[in-house]
């Protein structure tokens, strides 16, 4: 999976969909996200639930533990190492959801140049990225170190001729369940190896090259191109 994607939409459009009954506590704002080409190591609206009551706050997209300064903080962690591997051991119990609209991959043509291809949901509903990560709970401070990373599995049917990775993604169900502390740590890695949605779940074109650069915003980054 590339490190770029889209949070465009509000959060209380991402939050209908779920059909969580419990109020949101929005940390994030109520207009638009506007977040066209979202890249590592940017504050992006997550969604985590603390004590059945759902949160909505930015989070620096990157996490590494404080054991790790050697090496960049990772964006992605592969779902065949995050449930048993010691690295993203202190966040495993942490879960959260990254709403998305959609997000990039880039496939090199044949003249050697990279074409960035858009991968949204078929039928355009939110693209809820199951992730885990560091972050502050009701009555505690904010951390330096604090961030996310979204879980990757193989991917699969087309996708694989984008990218050899892609986000889980789970349904606005599976999303309630990922999210809801009760929900068991078998459970939780249950949902990743064998509940993502699959490639015939999504559609794909593609963009204009300006997407490369992530200074570049803008709802015309996300235009089919042909």
């Amino acid at each position: 999976m590339c490190g770029r994607l889209s949070q465009y939409r509000g959060i209380h459009d991402f939050v209908a969909v779920l059909n969580i009954p419990d109020a949101l506590i929005n940390h994030v704002g109520d207009t638009p996200l506007a977040r066209y080409n979202a890249a590592p190591t940017t504050a992006l609206a997550i969604l985590h639930q603390h004590e059945q009551r759902l949160y909505a706050d930015n989070l620096r997209w990157g996490w590494r533990p404080h054991w790790a300064r050697d090496r960049a903080a990772p964006i992605n962690a592969r779902v065949e190492k995050v449930v048993h591997g010691p690295f993203f051991r202190a966040i495993w119990r942490h879960r959260l959801i990254v709403p998305v609209d959609n997000w990039f991959e880039w496939v090199d043509g044949p003249d050697k140049s990279r074409q960035p291809w858009l991968i949204h949901r078929l039928d355009h509903q939110p693209v809820f990225c199951a992730a885990i990560g560091q972050f502050p709970t009701p009555g505690s401070e904010p951390r330096e170190d604090d961030g996310f990373v979204i879980i990757t599995a193989d991917s699969e049917g087309g996708l694989l001729d984008l990218h050899d990775r892609r986000p889980i993604v789970l349904s606005a169900e599976g999303a309630r369940e990922w999210l809801d502390p009760a929900t068991p740590l078998e459970r939780a890695e249950q949902m990743l190896l064998f509940e993502g949605l699959g490639s015939e779940a999504f559609e794909w074109h593609k963009v204009g090259k300006a997407v490369g650069n992530s200074r570049n915003q803008g709802a015309e980054l996300i235009e089919v191109v042909g």
